[in-house]
């Protein structure tokens, strides 16, 4: 299947140098090789392969490619200089994508700025829009797979429901044991894999970093550091609570959800909120990335436990409101209250399993998987 960014992706390396990051296994070596076929003689080097490597340290692949796409390339030491001479220094009309699994801007090390010389586009699993739009296939038929399998592509096109199970295994056990490990140097490999267990059945929750600590017998701030690496390695992302006040935000507790939905070990209505968080961040990441826009993914909470799930935010205002329910249709209160102090902001009721759609007051119940569908990716 061709990915949603292929299109978005061949524009903006005409104009600059593209980075192209996301989760391991997303499929960002498929999308670049898929660029690939309309750019003659292309050439795919990966850090990670020692022959490709030589070749990316001495800089000496051929000044005739028109695509040259240079991946992991960040484990290179000294990689943003080095990137930015390659930039400055291409062949006329050569175009350079440069790809990897973790957040090229946690990265401090010392170098040369690329300020103005990139874009960059963050690559996600499927969503219910993206497969409905590849493959036809109907919204209710795409969510239920996404729920049952996750978007990750592997398990999501596999015919056998086992071989998505055996996939997701031995995926999370190389990401703890080889992936973390590299990425930040720690050893704790069995206090990081049953950190990301207790995170696992705590998806939706606003999530108490010095309870687990308790429970792990670690410090609240080592574990600050292992939820920093699991974001920057794209295997789990916050979201954190909308204030005016952004200092206050900031200090508040975010929620934990993974980017492969079917990681979750809660119930099914946690599952549920999972897939719409992963689909509405991916949707913000769109329009943060090509369209440009100033936009958040968030959640309301007051000091009673009322909440809304998640909050689409354009300049720190709400702009969509969504309360995730797998059955339940009745709008609290505290959503109606939020939808009314906003007015501006669409406010939807998204509901799995629902027989009719309404709209109660300023609140909209809508079947998830239509609503899913027209997301912008």
């Amino acid at each position: 299947m061709e990915r949603y960014l292929v299109k978005t992706a061949r524009a903006d390396l005409a104009k600059k140098l593209v980075f192209l990051v996301g989760p391991r296994q997303v499929g960002k070596t498929t999308l670049a090789k898929a660029l690939m076929a309309h750019y003659p003689r292309a050439q795919y080097l990966n850090w990670d392969v020692p022959a490709d490597s030589r070749i990316i340290l001495g800089q000496t692949w051929s000044p005739r490619a028109k695509l040259v796409v240079l991946d992991e390339v960040h484990k290179m030491r000294g990689w943003k200089a080095a990137i930015k001479g390659v930039w400055d220094g291409r062949a006329e009309g050569q175009a350079i994508l440069v790809t990897g699994s973790a957040r090229m801007d946690t990265f401090r090390q010392s170098g040369e700025s690329l300020a103005g010389r990139y874009f960059s586009l963050r690559l996600h699993p499927v969503s219910v829009r993206e497969w409905c739009t590849a493959s036809a296939a109907k919204p209710e038929d795409a969510l239920d797979r996404l729920l049952e399998r996750g978007g990750f592509p592997e398990p999501f096109l596999a015919q056998d429901a086992a071989d998505a199970d055996r996939w997701r295994r031995q995926y999370l056990e190389d990401l703890i044991r080889e992936d973390v490990v590299e990425f930040s140097r720690i050893h704790e490999v069995r206090a990081m894999r049953l950190f990301v267990e207790m995170l696992r059945e705590r998806v939706g929750s606003p999530l108490s970093l010095a309870s687990i600590a308790r429970d792990l017998q670690l410090s609240p701030t080592t574990l600050a550091k292992y939820l920093d690496i699991l974001e920057a390695l794209y295997v789990v992302f916050t979201v954190r609570p909308y204030h005016r006040n952004l200092a206050r935000a900031v200090l508040k507790a975010p929620k934990v959800y993974f980017f492969d939905t079917a990681l979750v070990a809660g119930d099914e209505g946690a599952r549920f909120e999972n897939a719409c968080a992963a689909m509405l961040l991916k949707h913000a990441h769109y329009l943060q990335d090509v369209e440009g826009r100033a936009v958040t993914l968030q959640y309301i909470r007051d000091k009673e436990g009322n909440e809304v799930d998640l909050v689409l935010c354009r300049n720190n205002v709400p702009v969509l409101l969504a309360e995730c329910s797998h059955s339940d249709t009745a709008v609290s209160r505290f959503m109606a209250g939020l939808a009314a102090r906003f007015p501006k902001a669409q406010a939807f009721q998204v509901v799995r399993e629902l027989r009719q759609e309404e709209k109660r007051g300023e609140v909209s119940i809508v079947r998830a998987a239509e609503w899913l569908a027209e997301l912008a990716a």
